[in-house]
């Protein structure tokens, strides 16, 4: 690792002598780099692929439980919707100003320095994207193996292998084509969508036969324990955490088509379809359960089925293994763009920020993450981290939508090609405020301890990012790892600047000789028409 940048070109494929010597003829062709393949359509499917989850399918009762009743868990989902689209506008300006791919990692650091967005990086590589891909391929193993175990629970190393398989599939996909992933999320979204509009109608089905007691407002808000302003603050805190994937858009930036537009217009979308989606199937929920049915159910959208579709009640679980395979997707796409872009300012191994010469896709970032992910699927302790980081994640987004009121104060002339009324921050950082407090207060030890995990990365950055003058043994071994990792993966370094692809051909070979990774300061760039 060092500090700063890395330099940010093309490079040759390093896998044999004769591809150095192609990279002379490959001069007309165009550059390998990051491509512009996701349009409006798609940018919807990653937000809302990766904000419905399972979550909304199997265990919504969180916020019911606290909220004590109906009525007050309907306005929980309303407001902390209504927050997350506030979040959302404050992200949809600092996208556009700072237009990154790397989203609230590249905010952080390039407005309160290198330190603050390591250690965001630092949580997000060591536990939360792990985890959380983990817990959702686990999810899926479990709806697609539970059938073939009616009577017991599916044996725990076979939803592991299944888990395993299902991100291996998916980190293939995503290595193959940028197209390829978008058009599997695409789908698997709408298939989402299309089991909650089912849900939707069928719950509008039953308050047409007069099936909606719990909706009554003299019934809605009649508690089924007794109020409190801890368990209501909790209430709101799952809500926000339900709405959690709201700015992964950010974090493919530079490969959405025309950002400018696009970024803002798919949030405006996306936010107000989900929230829309969360609270009419939490509506449909309660017009064929009571509130105690909900909170005894372990899989509330197959209780749902079971009593509404009857023979069709299959469509449930299927609904739920279609949404969590989207989700992962989702995930995976994503994620490895923040571990891309971490490696390109000198916060990961370098190797993480090259692309496949043909393919354009960052496959050594990829496989990184299904490594992890993988690793975490082997430990016992994954639903404990994600505890632990949970608090260190929101906090995050409180910092960042801070650092766009630092940023309107220190750069106040900057280009924005959204800029957002201040008021909008300051009521999202009230309510996070809020929240933060809460949690600090309720659970002192797991926030603590969160802290605890997120400062670890501070020495790391110091010995990895800060000190420069690095043995020379350690720097030619990180060097012919690159290298090597370079030949197994075909990558070179993205080309952002043309003027960096002059180099000649015998610097570029004589570079190879001596087995240090290529970049655009050394070498001639093969360049794919593919990209």
């Amino acid at each position: 690792m060092t500090d700063g940048p890395r330099q940010r070109g093309s490079a040759a494929p390093s896998t044999s002598e004769d591809a150095a010597a192609d990279a002379g003829k490959a001069a007309g062709q165009s550059s390998v780099a990051l491509k512009k393949e996701i349009g409006l359509v798609s940018a919807c499917g990653i937000i809302v692929g990766n904000i419905i989850g399972s979550g909304i399918f199997v265990s919504p009762k969180g916020v019911l439980e606290n909220a004590s009743s109906v009525g007050l868990a309907l306005i929980v989902w309303i407001i902390t919707g209504l927050i997350t689209a506030i979040g959302a506008l404050c992200y949809a300006e600092l996208g556009v100003t700072i237009p990154k791919s790397g989203g609230d990692y590249s905010y952080v650091k390039d407005i309160f320095g290198g330190l603050a967005g390591f250690l965001r990086l630092w949580i997000a590589v060591l536990v939360i994207y792990p985890t959380n891909q983990a817990v959702i391929a686990l999810t899926f193993s479990n709806y697609v193996l539970q059938p073939l175990f009616p009577t017991c629970f599916p044996p725990e190393n076979g939803l592991r292998l299944l888990a395993g398989i299902c991100l291996l599939l998916l980190t293939w996909v995503n290595c193959a084509s940028v197209r390829w992933a978008t058009r599997v999320q695409d789908v698997f979204t709408a298939g989402k969508l299309l089991a909650l509009i089912l849900i939707i109608i069928m719950g509008l089905v039953q308050i047409c036969k007069g099936e909606y007691y719990w909706l009554e407002p003299a019934n809605a808000f009649q508690p089924f324990q007794d109020y409190d302003v801890g368990l209501i603050a909790l209430a709101f805190l799952q809500g926000s955490f339900a709405y959690g994937g709201w700015n992964f858009l950010n974090y493919v930036t530079e490969e959405l088509v025309d950002p400018y537009v696009n970024l803002p217009r798919a949030i405006y979308i996306s936010i107000p379809l989900v929230t829309f989606v969360y609270v009419f199937a939490n509506i449909a929920y309660v017009t064929a359960m009571s509130p105690q049915e909900l909170l005894a159910s372990n899989a509330v959208a197959v209780t749902f089925g079971e009593k509404l579709l009857g023979v069709m009640s299959w469509i449930m679980p299927i609904s739920v293994a279609l949404s969590t395979f989207g989700g992962v997707n989702g995930s995976l796409f994503t994620s490895s763009r923040l571990f891309f872009a971490g490696a390109r300012e000198g916060h990961l191994p370098s190797l993480l920020a090259m692309i496949h010469v043909n393919r354009c896709t960052p496959i050594p970032a990829l496989l990184f993450t299904c490594i992890s992910t993988l690793l975490m699927l082997c430990t016992s302790d994954m639903y404990t981290l994600i505890n632990y980081v949970g608090f260190i994640n929101y906090l995050f987004y409180g910092v960042t939508v801070a650092g766009q009121i630092v940023l309107r104060i220190k750069q106040p002339d900057i280009h924005r090609p959204i800029k957002i009324s201040l008021v909008w921050p300051v009521i999202y950082l009230l309510f996070w405020a809020f929240l933060l407090i809460f949690s600090l207060y309720s659970e002192p030890v797991v926030c603590g301890i969160g802290l605890a995990i997120m400062l670890t990365g501070i020495p790391v950055y110091f010995l990895g990012v800060y000190w420069e003058n690095k043995p020379q043994c350690f720097n030619t071994f990180v060097d012919k790892m690159t290298y090597l990792g370079q030949k197994f993966c075909v990558v070179v370094y993205p080309v952002e600047d043309e003027k960096k692809n002059e180099e000649s051909r015998d610097e570029m070979i004589e570079m190879k000789e001596q087995s240090v990774p290529l970049s655009a300061e050394d070498e001639e760039t093969p360049k794919s028409a593919d990209c």
